[in-house]
């Protein structure tokens, strides 16, 4: 029997590829489970969900005739969420979470149903998951009930030109039927935290490129505004050796190097830059600590069985709570904290670049009055940094008992992955801003040069946008330093000739 794939954040969707195809080549380990299962079935005694009913009807007995039955209207029952999709790049993950999940062999699944979800994910087939309903305990099992209709030739999959369409006419198409569930496969499919896990796994993959990014940022505003490099020299980060605090200050060490401008300036007088240049390190470093941890705790649960009951390999058949998602809930409404601190601070610089600082026009225009210059996009920076403060309210203080009471403490955890999505996209679009106004502010610096880093950044902003001295419609601007950020171009400019960024 094959050791299970260890799904590591920083090669998600890698180690999850190699995952899912170790397991299409050898599934003895889901065999093995529904062996336990199938056993357990003909022992005369009651067990949890494979032949008695859920939650507050656990103590409904289900004769052999309706197990199958049993199973499809748990799915149909259940999948009664609501409100806009889950993105579908997220839902393609759950799916492949799910997948991962099973194979790891504790649940007890069926073979032909196990295949199915294979043949779905080989075949690009993306089930459509409205995005509310979950309450993050008992797993997330609105969700995963939508997410596991087409299996039945129900529900509703993702087009290739961003609509939807039933199932069942596409499961025709790929040359795939409905399968009948068996025994404890719908309770296997619906129980888990592939919701929770899933946007986590997303969110916090895509962090390891915005952390650069943000450290990068800082760096251009900094020699923009001609502030001090001192702050990150490395034995103040020495005496208070937070990890996080140590890794920024010598990104910004490595970024400014052979800087023109810090050189220009180095006898100026000035005694100390505001916090939003100062304390880079601190404030940055702190997110970056907070987000490891939240990290850690979504990349062991990716690698993690979370439905009830669980399947052992000497015939027991326990129930448990590993459904319950406090670990995530708690991880993701403190990684959403870290991430609106990032907006917070870069919100603060981009102010700096337009209020006139050292030599830099106000508003970053020489001709304003006529012209607003780049007044406005600060104020969307505020707006979405604030946006922030609201979503960053802890999901994970509420509870609401479900079930009838059977359920009476449940997380929240799937609010708190909702919330910290949105906090992130915010977030990529106030760090959007600050690189477009530093670029603006940079070029008054010019002939001076500013540090490699910085200067390998600014050419590459400048191959796709020009600078201005009249106001334009910005937004287009601002989506695509967004699209600089996000598709990791900026950080890679940078890391192929410096090397790579902490």
């Amino acid at each position: 029997m094959s050791k299970p794939h260890h799904i590591r954040l920083s090669h998600l969707y890698e180690d999850l590829g190699a995952s899912i195809a170790a397991l299409a080549a050898d599934p003895s380990r889901v065999e093995a489970s529904r062996r336990v299962v199938e056993a357990a079935l003909g022992d005369g005694e009651a067990h949890y969900g494979i032949n008695t009913g859920f939650g507050a009807l656990k103590n409904k007995r289900i004769g052999t005739g309706e197990l199958e039955r049993l199973q499809r209207n748990l799915l149909l029952s259940h999948a009664c969420g609501v409100g806009e999709p889950v993105p579908r790049e997220i839902t393609a993950l759950m799916l492949k979470l799910k997948i991962h999940a099973l194979g790891l062999g504790y649940s007890g699944i069926s073979m032909g149903t196990f295949r199915q979800l294979l043949a779905l994910d080989e075949r690009g087939l993306v089930p459509v998951v409205p995005s509310r309903g979950s309450v993050g305990a008992s797993g997330d099992l609105a969700p995963l009930a939508h997410l596991s209709l087409p299996l039945i030739g129900r529900g509703k999959v993702w087009r290739d030109d961003g609509g939807w369409e039933p199932a069942a006419g596409a499961l025709d198409r790929a040359g795939l039927k409905p399968v009948s569930l068996a025994a404890k496969d719908g309770l296997a499919l619906i129980n888990g935290t592939q919701l929770m896990a899933g946007y986590g796994a997303w969110v916090l993959n895509r962090v390891l490129t915005l952390l650069k990014n943000a450290d990068l940022l800082a760096a251009m505003s900094l020699e923009a505004l001609q502030g001090s490099a001192r702050p990150f020299d490395e034995r103040i980060q020495t005496i208070r050796p937070h990890p996080g605090q140590a890794d920024t200050a010598a990104n910004v060490r490595r970024l400014l190097a052979d800087s023109e401008i810090l050189e220009s300036h180095r006898h100026c007088g000035k005694v100390q830059d505001p916090y939003c240049l100062r304390c880079v390190p601190q404030v940055h470093g702190a997110s970056r600590d907070a987000l490891a941890y939240a990290s850690g705790v979504v990349e062991t649960e990716v690698n993690s069985v979370t439905d009830n009951p669980l399947v052992f390999d000497n015939g027991d058949i326990v129930s448990g709570g590993n459904f319950h998602g406090q670990t995530l809930a708690l991880a993701l409404d403190h990684a959403a904290v870290a991430l609106a601190e990032l907006a917070s601070i870069s919100e603060r610089r981009t102010y700096l670049l337009l209020a006139g600082h050292d030599g830099l026009p106000t508003l970053l225009m020489r001709d304003t009055g006529v012209n607003s210059g780049f007044m406005i996009p600060q104020y969307t920076a505020a707006a979405l940094v604030s946006e922030n403060k609201v979503l960053c309210h802890p999901a994970s203080v509420d509870s609401i008992p479900t079930s009838l009471g059977q359920e009476d403490h449940v997380s929240m955890g799937s609010v708190s992955a909702l919330k910290l999505r949105q906090v992130f996209d915010n977030v990529e679009q106030v760090l959007a801003i600050e690189l477009l106004t530093a670029a603006q502010a940079l070029d008054y610096r010019q002939p001076l040069k500013p540090g490699r880093g910085v200067l390998l950044a600014h050419q590459r902003v400048r191959r796709d946008i020009r600078h201005t001295e009249e106001d334009y419609e910005v937004g287009d601007d601002i989506q695509r330093c967004r699209d600089l950020l996000a598709g990791g171009d900026l950080a890679a400019v940078v890391q192929s000739e410096l090397g790579e960024m902490l």
